[in-house]
């Protein structure tokens, strides 16, 4: 059996959590917090990080949007950017003028609606229909900036965490996560529901609030199909992420580095992408870009059920160092340092908004 034969049957038979997704995420704050903290202290400053992309809202911390990301790129990261437009949340909506915006980007169903400043996928929604996305759009609030997004079909979703220091010439790729979206697969026998409800990772599913699975959980499918539950990739929602280091190359180091540096002042992020099977991953073929995130970026790989909590806590922390370091030198060379009290001001800003986002899909 080939790698992407692998992945595909982890994609399928999903495992169920690992010690650090099991969890509470106040436990997992803690060592967070504390080298945080001493952190801060070695460097002077609580809020260094939020500079360590200096183009992009406290550093893509916290607070920023997606399409801030998209603004910055050069033609070269634009061309590996999955197709989409911005569109405002208004009290009255024109039908016309986005049918208008749509064609002239080329865009056709299915799409994916995103919050322009979101997390963990929160108000994410796939929509098949011009009908269905203007109802979805007046689900958000008024005011908000969407990105209207084509949905890529690629099965292969990945994770690619990006480092460069101000000084170097080449970044490089510190970690990869491999995402497997949550699946139930049908016996013959029992209803979606029914499959859903005896794994620890779906069973969440039928009672959460921010999410719905647009499936009737009340079929029940043939024997050996695959039902995919979500139309995002996140832990929130069941999915599972596995480490891709080994599946980190040249060709691959090399296509991402050249992405990120036709993003000024790029120096530290995730680049979440599709990509068709793993010999393209590893080439740097026909990759494209969902969204990139800063600063905030999680060491998701770091989540793969076969790592230890030692293993896992290491990756995040040694991550979280690095931050500090790349923040550091970007000050060095005169960026301006936001005040933690700004910080918090853009957490409370996108929390207050992620409340009012309407369910994933």
């Amino acid at each position: 059996m080939n790698a992407w034969s692998q992945w595909s049957l982890l994609s399928q038979n999903i495992p169920q959590r690992g010690r650090l997704e099991q969890l509470p995420k106040w436990v997992i704050c803690i060592p967070i917090g504390l080298q945080w903290g001493w952190l801060g202290l070695r460097y002077r400053s609580l809020g260094l990080p939020a500079c360590a992309n200096p183009n992009i809202t406290a550093g893509g911390l916290v607070g920023e949007g997606k399409h801030e990301y998209f603004e910055q790129m050069g033609p070269i990261a634009r061309a590996s950017v999955a197709p989409y437009i911005l569109c405002k949340v208004t009290a009255s909506l024109d039908p016309a003028a986005l049918a208008q915006q749509l064609a002239a980007a080329q865009l056709d169903f299915p799409l994916v609606i995103k919050p322009d400043m979101g997390l963990c996928g929160y108000g994410v929604r796939r929509v098949d229909d011009f009908a269905s996305l203007c109802r979805d759009i007046g689900l958000y609030p008024l005011g908000i900036d969407l990105v209207i997004q084509a949905y890529l079909s690629q099965e292969g979703e990945a994770g690619v965490f990006y480092v460069r220091r101000p000084d170097q010439v080449k970044g490089q790729i510190l970690g990869v996560a491999l995402r497997h979206f949550p699946r139930v697969i049908g016996d013959g026998i029992r209803t979606i529901a029914e499959l859903m409800a005896e794994q620890s990772r779906t069973a969440a599913l039928l009672t959460r609030m921010d999410h719905q699975c647009d499936i009737d959980v009340q079929r029940v499918p043939a024997v050996a199909e695959v039902v995919r539950l979500s139309t995002i990739g996140s832990t929130r929602v069941g999915s599972c992420y596995t480490d891709g280091a080994a599946f980190v190359t040249p060709a691959l180091t090399e296509a991402i580095d050249r992405i990120a540096q036709d993003m000024p002042q790029f120096y530290f992020g995730r680049f979440d992408l599709r990509f068709d099977n793993l010999a393209a991953l590893q080439a740097g073929r026909d990759l494209k870009i969902m969204e990139v995130n800063g600063a905030g970026s999680e060491a998701i790989d770091a989540w793969d059920p076969q790592h230890s909590l030692w293993t896992g806590f290491k990756m995040i922390l040694n991550k979280q160092a690095i931050l500090f370091e790349i923040a550091d030198a970007c000050r060095q060379r005169g960026y301006q340092v936001v005040s933690l009290r700004k910080i918090l001001r853009l957490n409370r800003q996108q929390q207050r908004l992620i409340d009012q986002y309407p369910p994933s899909n």
